[in-house]
């Protein structure tokens, strides 16, 4: 019986492993050249904006003077998310937050209500982290709508910005996000933090990769993640760096539903 227990043990972790590792290959082959995925960046959406929108108020930060960054945070809220909040507090820098719905919305309403009240951009990342590129168009929408949903029954705001898990995207979804109001968001700037709990590690690889108007991905519900944003901040900040929010690092110009932006 012994035998057979560390048996079970090893296939677990086997099978951990191989998800970890297909889910990263996955994002790799998402964000790869190879998939013709058309994106614009911060600064393209900011020359674009009219001239009555670049007279209008831009809040305390201009970034197309400033050399901004955005902090992002995908899948919680989780248990780490409260300590997070406490340091981006602490150090006064506001973040955007793409929100999974299942085990997590639901399962730490005042936190997702902190985030907003705090000054965050509360975003979606689905509802259950379905790949969206196997889904059909029905599943597609009840992912975007969910979370959409409860975000607004929280906060009083609906998103206007999703990610889709492992950046995966098509057309279709596109089509979607389009008719429910929400342009996709990528990113720059990644840790790879799904693969390890080392906080320098995760440190050294965000500053290695960032520049100016980067969108840097992170996951707060990974031990090994909250513990370096510390120091990324202060880096980054040492810099030059302004921390803004995404819609922020936009302004005047806003993200457009149906587009995809990195």
């Amino acid at each position: 019986m012994l035998s057979l227990t560390r048996k079970m043990t090893k296939t677990g972790t086997r099978l951990r492993a191989l998800a970890t590792f297909t889910a990263a290959a996955s994002l790799t082959l998402a964000l790869s050249g190879c998939t013709k995925l058309e994106t614009e960046s911060p600064s393209s959406v900011r020359n674009a904006a009219d001239t009555q929108a670049r007279s209008a108020s831009l809040g305390t930060v201009d970034c197309a003077h400033t050399k901004c960054i955005a902090l992002t945070f995908d899948a919680g809220p989780s248990e780490n998310s409260a300590r997070l909040l406490d340091i981006l507090k602490e150090k006064q820098v506001p973040a955007t937050f793409f929100l999974l719905g299942k085990r997590h919305i639901d399962t730490y309403p005042e936190l997702v209500r902190r985030m907003a009240d705090e000054g965050h951009e509360v975003a979606s990342h689905t509802w259950t982290h379905k790949i969206l590129t196997d889904a059909d168009p029905d599943e597609i929408r009840e992912e975007l709508e969910r979370p959409s949903t409860e975000i607004e029954r929280l906060t009083g705001k609906r998103p206007t910005l999703m990610r889709p898990p492992q950046g995966r995207t098509d057309d279709t979804v596109h089509d979607i996000c389009r008719e429910l109001g929400l342009a996709e968001v990528l990113w720059s700037v990644t840790a790879k933090d799904y693969k390890t709990n080392d906080s320098d590690l995760i440190t050294e690889r965000v500053l290695d990769q960032s520049s100016r108007d980067g969108i840097i991905l992170l996951h707060d519900i990974y031990d090994g993640t909250v513990p370096a944003v510390p120091g990324i901040i202060d880096a980054l900040k040492k810099r030059g760096y302004v921390f803004v929010t995404v819609p922020q690092l936009m302004a005047p110009g806003k993200a457009e539903p149906g587009k995809v932006y990195r």
